[in-house]
């Protein structure tokens, strides 16, 4: 396919075009070189695009090349890794996933968790919160849920949890400006541990036990109930 002389964000580019001279898009995207022979190619939203050129050039004008990853592709790449990485268990050591769902903030609420027991086993809970919670509360209760669920306290645990309001409120020392009791009670409890850990997990990433947790959060709030 042929080229065009377009330029995208000030900067001088060649864009993948019709016979007729006109951008060729693919889902709102099209194919762009900075440089006709440095072997990468990008692609850039049509709509940022503009032609200046107007003759047509042959397809060979630009050399083969290589695909360049866009930020957000590279973005969803390190965190498809990093929920790789997060999928490993210590030996010995339980593990819990939680989470929280809110449908509004606030509006009805629902918390869920999953615990993954040092011989493999699993246990499931949700936990529906009322027709006014928000969703920084349902995130705290799938944690505190999760305490409830094992109460050795001298059990090595994690918690994995994609709410950084948590991880902050619960073990950066963030202040608290809301829910305050039920952040006190859950350092209480924690304070009591002798090892228990929060861990960030990245949301909605593929780990499939925080995807389960999702959806028991969100099936407390279907049911308007808990288990």
């Amino acid at each position: 396919m042929p080229w065009i002389e377009a330029v995208l964000k000030g900067q001088k580019v060649f864009a993948r075009a019709t016979e007729k001279g006109e951008l060729l898009s693919e889902g709102g995207r099209v194919e762009v070189r900075y440089k006709a022979n440095d072997g990468r190619a990008y692609r850039a939203a049509k709509g940022n695009l503009e032609v200046v050129g107007t003759a047509v050039l042959p397809d060979e004008h630009c050399s083969e090349a290589e695909a360049v990853p866009s930020k957000y592709e590279q973005k969803k790449d390190k965190k498809a890794a990093a929920a790789l990485r997060v999928q490993d268990h210590k030996e010995g050591e339980i593990v819990a996933y939680t989470d929280g769902a809110c449908s509004g903030n606030p509006g009805p609420a629902g918390s869920g968790m999953v615990v993954v027991m040092t011989d493999g086993s699993r246990r499931e809970a949700y936990r529906y919160l009322g027709d006014r919670a928000t969703n920084n509360i349902a995130e705290l209760t799938a944690i505190q849920m999760a305490l409830e669920a094992v109460p050795d306290r001298e059990a090595p645990l994690e918690i994995r949890t994609d709410s950084g309001y948590s991880i902050g409120v619960l073990q950066k020392g963030w202040k608290a400006k809301a829910n305050p009791e039920l952040i006190a009670a859950i350092k209480a409890e924690l304070a009591q541990r002798k090892s228990v850990r929060l861990s960030y997990v990245p949301g909605h990433a593929g780990v499939p036990l925080n995807e389960r947790a999702d959806e028991l959060a969100r099936e407390a709030i279907i049911k308007r109930g808990s288990s």
